[in-house]
């Protein structure tokens, strides 16, 4: 990969946190006394508008990582460059979908998503834009329905379409559907390759499913237990949707099985 097609490169990249309990860890855990090292010299790169996965045990810093890489944490040493320029901070352009649920309580579907249509147009077209992305994430219909009135997977629609209408330039994703039902799952996961054909937004997906991240990825980075180092970076170039049950796909899901040290039967 060339520097001109590199959206995002991740170069050298280390985390530590002060260890603050008082209680003994394993010298895996905190190779120092009072630091506890996370993230070991990560490097990889991000073309633009692709679907970039990460899977890894819980722990490894795949949440640490991807707020490093959108501006909300600093790393001990090394850098990220998002189009040529060093991270400092996050930015208006870069949309972080948290695991947790982000709507506001007191607000309608159309509200919380009316919050990120932002002030710069007017009210009768942002109550257009509103209408239009409900109906994108299947929830027109419900644009007066308190988030409590909806379930998980329509307060999960409705958060994607609240980071959309931002029209962002890349899409952080932590383990957005982690808790949600199986069918709705599937259905999400579709609806997400849908919205990436149609936005091109650059996406940074976490997840531990490692079905969902070969259905969706075009890039999938997998990191080792902590300190989290990557195990492996492999490129998906199949087209969607995918068969996970033969051929190349089917191989390449039992090899990352046993990369990460499960059988894939289970």
């Amino acid at each position: 990969m060339t520097a001109t097609n590199k959206k995002i490169e991740v170069r050298n990249l280390f985390k530590s946190y002060q260890e603050r309990r008082t209680r003994k860890r394993s010298p895996r855990d905190c190779p120092h006394q009072h630091e506890c090292l996370v993230l070991k010299n990560i490097n990889f790169s991000v073309a633009p508008e692709k679907f970039t996965c990460f899977i890894g045990p819980s722990g490894c810093g795949k949440s640490t990582l991807l707020r490093i890489i959108a501006g909300f944490e600093k790393p001990v040493a090394g850098k990220v460059l998002i189009d040529g320029k060093k991270v400092k901070g996050p930015s208006s352009k870069h949309i972080f979908v948290f695991q947790e649920d982000g709507l506001f309580p007191w607000m309608t579907a159309s509200q919380n998503i009316a919050l990120g249509a932002g002030k710069t147009s007017g009210p009768e077209e942002r109550r257009k834009q509103v209408e239009e992305y409900l109906d994108l994430v299947g929830l027109k219909g419900f644009e007066k329905h308190y988030p409590h009135e909806l379930s998980g997977g329509m307060r999960r629609r409705a958060e994607v379409a609240r980071a959309l209408i931002t029209n962002p330039d890349i899409l952080f994703m932590d383990e957005p559907f982690a808790a949600l039902d199986y069918l709705t799952r599937l259905q999400m996961r579709e609806e997400m390759l849908n919205v990436h054909a149609m936005f091109k937004s650059t996406i940074l997906f976490i997840t531990h499913d490692i079905d969902e991240a070969l259905q969706l990825a075009d890039q999938l980075i997998i990191l080792s237990d902590r300190p989290g180092k990557i195990k492996a970076d492999i490129s998906l170039p199949y087209p969607h949707p995918r068969d996970l049950g033969t051929g190349e796909l089917s191989r390449l899901r039992k090899e990352i099985y046993f990369l990460m040290g499960l059988h894939p039967a289970l």
